[in-house]
This record gives structure tokens, sequence and C-alpha cells, in this order.
């Protein structure tokens, strides 16, 4: 991926519009995602926000292709957008078909045309409430340059949502976002109880908690609460 500073000059141009105009949250994020989309010369581009059980959802797409990873994504629980999001940080896959970090995805995805996905982890309050990323239906090599590319346009894309929201308490992605940052602060105080618990790694943790709610059919901020709560009386 060849991306010049020219082009990632005239993209951040194209966003530092929305600084200065009456723009809502979802106009600006649809802003964002044509930015990208145009920048990386790529096959589809989305913006990922997590909901309060923290599943990764799409609020805007280039196109119908970007919403084939969501879909697998979520089906398979497995991604290099999940990963970004849980690592808070940047993800690149140059070629599912010879990936195996995500055996089930990789494969259905290569199936749907899904080749190449390079994902960054959009951060708010200190935390990552959602991904931008862009994807390719070639293999593609990811390249320096581009990554650190996405990473600053991520920010910026960030900031901008940031900025927005503030002035938009009431809209449903406000509504959402919030959800998203209460759940994810009761998933870290869970996922510390069993790292402190077991000496396991925080990954490890969440895979556990991540298990036990798709197991017993429950919610996974509900089994979170739970396992703080029994800790909390435990040393009391």
């Amino acid at each position: 991926m060849d991306v010049s500073l020219h082009d990632v000059h005239q993209a951040l141009v194209e966003l530092s519009r929305l600084r200065f105009g009456e723009v809502g949250v979802e106009d600006a994020i649809r802003e964002i995602v044509h930015a990208t989309h145009t920048m990386f010369d790529v096959d589809g581009a989305g913006l990922m926000l997590a909901d309060a059980e923290q599943h990764l959802r799409s609020v805007a797409a280039s196109d119908d292709r970007f919403a084939h990873l969501e879909e697998l994504q979520i089906h398979h629980q497995e991604g290099p957008c999940i990963d970004a999001f849980d690592i808070k940080e940047l993800v690149s896959a140059e070629d599912l078909a010879d990936d195996r970090r995500w055996p089930k995805f990789s494969d259905a995805a290569v199936a749907r045309k899904v080749r190449a996905v390079l994902a960054s982890p959009l951060p708010y309050n200190q935390d990552a409430v959602g991904v931008v990323a862009v994807l390719s239906e070639q293999r593609r090599p990811w390249s320096a340059e581009g990554e650190l590319a996405l990473l600053a346009f991520t920010d910026l894309a960030a900031l901008l949502i940031a900025s927005m929201m503030q002035g938009e308490q009431h809209s449903e992605m406000a509504v959402q976002l919030q959800g998203a940052l209460n759940s994810r602060q009761v998933i870290e105080q869970a996922k510390g109880v069993l790292i402190g618990q077991q000496g396991i790694p925080a990954r490890a943790a969440y895979e556990q908690l991540r298990s036990r709610a798709r197991d017993e059919r429950r919610k996974l901020s509900v089994v979170c609460a739970e396992v703080v709560a029994e800790a909390t009386h435990s040393s009391s």
C-alpha cells in the first residue's frame, strides 16, 4: 500500500472541515469513512463502535463488503478487528489465506472475498471503543508508512467524534458509546480479579469471562459485575 504525504494531507484537510461545521455525529462518521476509503485506495473501509456487550457493530461503511467483516468476526468471535479492539493496538493481515491467527474467520473471509485487513483501535477516554479498518479483496502488503497513516487518521477521527459527542449527549450513538464505556469499566475490573486470583494474562482472563457469559447465555457485563461483587464480598 503506497500512501503519499499528499494523500494524507488532503484527507486530513477534508476531515478538518468537520471541526467548524454543524455536522452531526452520524454524518461526521460517514465523512471519516469516505476519506479513509479514498486515502487508502482500498476495496472497503468502515468504522465500528462497541456496544454494551463489547461487540463491534458497524456504524458506517464504504459499501456492503465491509459488513462482511462485522458479520464474520461476531459469528466466529475472532478476527483482526476484534484483536485490535481488545489489545488496543494496530493489527494487520496481509493475506488471510495464509494467516492462521483466526482460522475460522480467515477461511470464511477468503470465501467472501476479504483477503487483507488493516485495523486500528479507536481511542476514547484512555480506552478503545471501536475500530477503523480498511480491507482488500487481494493479498496486500501494508507498508509501515500506511500503518502510521491509519493510526494518525484514527486518532484524529477519535478527537472529532469525541468533540461532537459532547454536543450530542442524547443521540443514539452517544448512548451506545456511553453504554460501551460503562460496561468496559466493569469488564476491566473483572479481568483484574481473575488476573489476581489465577495469575493469568489479561487476554486469557477476558476469554474466560466471555466463554462463561456465552455458556450461561448471559450478558458479559452481568457476568463481570457478578465476578467483581463476589471478589469484593470475599475480601470484606
